[in-house]
């Protein structure tokens, strides 16, 4: 099938976005990416319908920000939450008929030949990263996402990824040319430390951040341990909580409970995770799996330097090893430490050289195009 949509050029669409938890965003990369992208498309004047998860947002309005919102329950299961939703928002929008029904991830992608085969909607998935691949997925969950990513591959009427390493790996593994449209970050607001100061007693460059879920891809318990390593009175800030990984989060707790220095905070939004950005020695991503992750993205965007795990995505962003962006082999608990050390030598120098490889690197008013 072609890479390229054939919907033509009139307007306004009628478009169905299935496969995320829900907006208003509160965790989670892809609810952030959809409601920054569904907002644009509607202030355009499109009708875009966002497809709820129930127990993601309590109360959620009817609208926001120009877009239609849409409660669906499904199963409270991690292996069966997301496809169920996926399967009966995908239902729902046969008897509505869109003129474009937008898949994001690979479990949704499954239901992508639903539409193809019983509508005339044009069918879109975006690819936010390999999901077989993360460490949370037994055998058979890990099958079924390999079969979504082949879905999503050759049953849409276009396929996005949101990083070249994903374009790279759809052209080499599936022979797709897809539609390379990265993530993208709104302009940031730099914040002094007053409510982080109130409520976890954290001083401007007194601490290292990470943000994000607590789920073994993000090796988080490589992080405590190494940055156990570390001497002096640095703190290290843990800014996530669990996503279906109860007893991974529990793992993590119990080494954080070793070390004084360590706060976990839960997941944290809007102006106190701006506060927590703007004030950190350093940001720190060690993860082995990634799609192009909006929290890399927003460190990047605040100026503040960077520790991550020399993964493609990762260096996507950051460019090579250097002042303001460190960067280990992923899984090395020894190299993690030594960026770490490395980044708090010299703090200016740091921060001078900390941001993306490129400003174009953080894209976002475009991506609605």
């Amino acid at each position: 099938m072609s890479g390229e949509c054939a919907l033509s050029e009139r307007g306004p669409w009628r478009i169905a976005v299935v496969g995320q938890r829900g907006v208003p965003a509160t965790f989670g990369g892809i609810e952030r990416h959809v409601e920054e992208i569904g907002a644009r498309l509607a202030a355009r004047g499109h009708e875009v319908t966002v497809f709820l998860r129930s127990g993601y947002v309590t109360d959620a309005p009817r609208t926001y920000r120009g877009m239609h919102l849409r409660q669906v329950p499904t199963v409270s299961s991690k292996r069966l939450e997301c496809i169920v939703h996926s399967a009966l928002c995908t239902c729902l929008t046969l008897r509505s008929a869109p003129d474009i029904v937008h898949y994001h991830a690979l479990g949704p992608s499954l239901l992508a030949p639903l539409p193809r085969l019983f509508s005339r909607a044009r069918v879109v998935a975006t690819v936010h990263g390999l999901d077989h691949e993360r460490e949370k997925w037994g055998f058979g969950a890990r099958c079924l996402l390999r079969a979504g990513g082949w879905t999503s591959a050759h049953v849409p009427d276009a396929t996005i990824v949101v990083s070249r390493a994903l374009a790279d790996h759809y052209a080499l593994h599936h022979h797709r040319t897809a539609v390379h449209v990265p993530n993208g970050v709104t302009i940031p607001v730099h914040r002094p430390a007053r409510e982080i100061t109130e409520r976890f007693g954290l001083r401007p460059n007194g601490y290292l951040l990470f943000v994000g879920r607590l789920v073994p891809e993000k090796a988080v318990d490589l992080l405590v341990r190494a940055f156990g390593d570390l001497p002096g009175e640095m703190r290290l800030v843990v800014a996530g909580g669990s996503s279906h990984t109860d007893e991974y989060t529990r793992r993590v707790r119990e080494l954080a409970a070793q070390d004084s220095r360590v706060i976990l905070t839960d997941y944290v939004y809007g102006p106190t995770l701006d506060e927590l950005y703007s004030n950190a020695a350093a940001f720190v991503l060690p993860s082995t799996v990634e799609g192009l992750p909006l929290t890399l993205l927003e460190a990047a965007s605040h100026g503040t330097p960077v520790v991550a795990s020399a993964i493609a995505p990762h260096l996507e962003v950051l460019g090579g090893d250097g002042p303001g962006h460190r960067l280990f082999a992923p899984r090395d608990r020894a190299g993690l430490t030594a960026a770490m050390r490395r980044v708090l030598e010299d703090p200016p120098d740091e921060r001078r050289g900390a941001g993306p490889a490129a400003p174009e690197d953080i894209p976002l008013a475009e991506a609605a195009s």
